[in-house]
């Protein structure tokens, strides 16, 4: 299942939640500001990032230049526990599955939340129909 953790002002989770819902794709949505992450979801969400808080901190956020703390010298209970307290430094959206993790809504990285087998065959009907609009050209050439 699809884990979408949002915020209600944000208009990039607006965005992702009308993708997933056009698409069909079934999801679970938070608002991580009024129902906060435990610690084990924050660690659950660390484990899935590449670049550790680089990818998940927001560096824009209010809370990141009044905190004003070198995210890269906190220990992992000192950063759970921040994190914890001010759910705002969080980018967001955060979209995530058992496989698939993704910071932000980016049209072109989300498809990758469409199951595999549905890919195909959208890819082989629109291979056919390039093909037919192919030939159509070709006909009128």
């Amino acid at each position: 299942m699809i884990k979408l953790y949002v915020s209600a002002s944000c208009t990039s989770c607006r965005k992702a939640k009308a993708w997933l819902k056009q698409n069909g794709l079934r999801f679970e949505e938070r608002n991580i500001m009024s129902d906060p992450l435990t610690t084990d979801e924050i660690k659950e969400i660390l484990s899935l990032t590449e670049t550790g808080t680089d990818e998940i901190i927001s560096t824009r956020s209010k809370v990141y230049e009044k905190l004003d703390i070198d995210f890269d010298e906190l220990s992992l209970s000192e950063l759970v526990d921040i994190i914890e307290e001010h759910p705002s430094l969080l980018r967001r959206p955060l979209i995530f599955d058992e496989t698939k993790f993704q910071v932000g809504f980016n049209e072109d990285e989300i498809h990758q939340f469409i199951p595999r087998e549905v890919r195909r065959v959208t890819s082989k009907k629109m291979a056919r129909v390039l093909l037919y609009l192919d030939l159509q050209k070709e006909s009128l050439a």
